[in-house]
């Protein structure tokens, strides 16, 4: 498998930097990552895509964000699911209260459409954490998980969830088997090679499916940069 790296030289600027500023670089990164993983579901279409990490504070709650706004600019119906049931964020960043979410979907036996609210961009829709339980990875890994993406799709064109980094619990792991595919956020110049690398044998090792890799916080006047690192994703897979 060839990994493909998708760049977002995202500057810890406005957050929602794809809807204040459209034309920018990162605002054109995430419509490249849109791009790319529309290209990747040809055979089977990507309807449930995570976004994880290897580590804490690699970006992969505003890529979540960001990509979620791009592609419902595009005229798809979006989700983002907020299923990071230790520090959730994506709230925050849109504004609205938790005190209802993926947790009580999966306690009630409700859909996620049914708690699902509507974000201030057009056909984008959140689904905040909830409240946080005791046992984050067994939720989010269980067939009630399962059965709540599956029955997305009536209601979504695309469901992007947000998880914690795979390093350091088991979460992000469990969902990685849940979903069509996953994004890999990478901070340069934050982690090693060695536990990125670590991080995607565990994603594979549960049958989790890597999209690609969004390099964060590259910097595009360094020559050669992308060359580099995409080298390096392409022997890092199976050589196919």
């Amino acid at each position: 498998m060839r990994w493909r790296t998708a760049r977002a030289p995202d500057r810890h600027g406005a957050t929602l930097v794809a809807e204040t500023d459209p034309r920018s670089a990162a605002s054109e990164a995430y419509r490249t990552l849109r791009t790319n993983i529309q290209f990747a579901g040809l055979d089977q279409p990507c309807r449930c895509v995570v976004v994880t990490s290897a580590t804490a504070g690699e970006g992969k709650t505003t890529s979540v964000a960001n990509f979620g706004v791009v592609s419902a600019q595009a005229g798809s119906r979006v989700c983002l699911v907020d299923s990071d049931l230790r520090r959730p964020s994506l709230h925050r960043i849109f504004g609205m209260d938790n005190g209802r979410g993926l947790t009580s979907a999966l306690v009630e036996g409700a859909s996620l459409a049914e708690v699902a609210r509507p974000t201030r961009v057009a056909n984008l829709s959140l689904v905040t954490s909830g409240p946080l339980p005791p046992n984050p990875a067994e939720l989010v890994g269980g067939k009630h998980m399962r059965d709540l993406l599956d029955g997305a799709s009536a209601a979504f064109d695309l469901v992007v969830c947000d998880s914690p980094p795979v390093i350091a619990v088991a979460d992000g792991v469990a969902l990685s088997a849940q979903c069509d595919g996953v994004i890999l956020v990478v901070r340069v110049g934050v982690v090693s090679h060695d536990v990125v690398r670590r991080a995607a044998e565990q994603i594979e090792a549960v049958k989790g499916k890597i999209l690609g890799v969004l390099l964060n916080d590259v910097d595009l006047d360094r020559d050669g940069y992308h060359y580099r690192y995409y080298r390096y994703y392409d022997a890092a897979g199976d050589g196919g």
